[in-house]
């Protein structure tokens, strides 16, 4: 094979990797106005412009831009959209425009969205600029994203714990790579991880830590590795005895996502459940199954927290 790393381009030029991320439904709304004279206003609302509709033909041309968008932005994705919608609204001398696009994939829609009303801004220019060369086009922006992760919301963290389970990597024979994901998955979504600790594959040690975690006021403790099939992969069903309540919702969250990148994932036993007024996630020790934890968890489970605590459903 050939080796590209002693090539230096002087560019950093790179699309994102999306590939380990299933698709999940995003939508992104844009807007923006073209300013013209009043005169020119009445023609468009009676149909009386040379080149004919404008706006069926601006409507038109920005859900032919959405699609388009990966072609004319460099290091845009190639997307499946699964809806656009452009939407005008008559203003005071200007003509304001929506455009809300909708997909189920890795990554968001926000340029597809800005793409369609900046196109059908131009278009609606190029159709009137025989009779109005003073119109003006501004205020291009982005209004809504849903979808994916975006920032963190500003709700409730809970207190957590990360607890590696490995009788290679206790004894000194491997090292912890899962867990130390975890840990900076969680900080960085503004949790404070009070412990982290690594034991063997010995139910006695598990079931200690957790229950003295669970006391000390814990309220989500997320375990790595056990869940498999070998003899000594015993964090289940040394945990499962504990729980008040099995979450498994969470548990089928966390399967889709990771079979969606493995399939062997389905033959991970993890869990997830409630101890008194904390919640456990048993996860596999693998990297993958580290990082997919944090895209699935983070911040959507921190919601039943709240609900814990009597906030409801909202």
């Amino acid at each position: 094979m050939a080796d590209f790393s002693h090539i230096d381009d002087h560019g950093d030029v790179r699309m994102v990797d999306v590939s380990s991320k299933p698709g999940t439904m995003r939508t992104a709304r844009a807007s923006g106005y073209i300013a013209m004279k009043p005169e020119t206003l009445r023609r468009i609302e009676k149909h009386d412009v040379p080149k004919g509709n404008v706006f069926t033909t601006a409507r038109i041309a920005g859900i032919q831009a959405a699609k388009r968008t990966a072609d004319l932005i460099p290091l845009c994705h190639q997307l499946n959209l699964s809806w656009i919608g452009i939407d005008f609204a008559l203003e005071n001398n200007r003509i304001r425009i929506e455009a809300t696009v909708r997909t189920r994939e890795a990554t968001g829609v926000e340029m597809e969205a800005l793409t369609a009303v900046m196109t059908a801004l131009l278009t609606i220019y190029d159709m009137c600029k025989a009779v109005d060369t003073s119109m003006t086009i501004g205020g291009v922006s982005l209004e809504e994203k849903k979808g994916g992760k975006g920032s963190p919301d500003a709700g409730y963290r809970p207190r957590t714990a990360i607890l590696v389970v490995s009788d290679s990597i206790s004894a000194g024979r491997g090292t912890d790579r899962s867990g130390e994901i975890l840990k900076k998955g969680f900080e960085d979504a503004g949790c404070s991880v009070d412990s982290f600790r690594i034991v063997a594959d010995e139910e006695a040690d598990i079931e200690a830590v957790v229950k003295e975690w669970v006391q000390d006021g814990v309220e989500l403790v997320v375990t790595s590795g056990g869940t498999g099939l070998g003899p000594r992969d015993i964090t289940v069903d040394t945990l499962l005895p504990l729980f008040d309540r099995r979450l498994g919702g969470v548990e089928q969250a966390l399967f889709d996502w990771g079979q969606g990148k493995k399939r062997t994932a389905m033959l991970s036993r993890l869990a997830a459940g409630t101890i008194g007024s904390a919640i456990v996630v048993c996860l596999p020790g693998s990297t993958g199954a580290a990082l997919d934890a944090v895209e699935v968890l983070v911040p959507d489970l921190f919601h039943a927290f709240e609900m814990i605590q009597g906030g409801g459903h909202g």
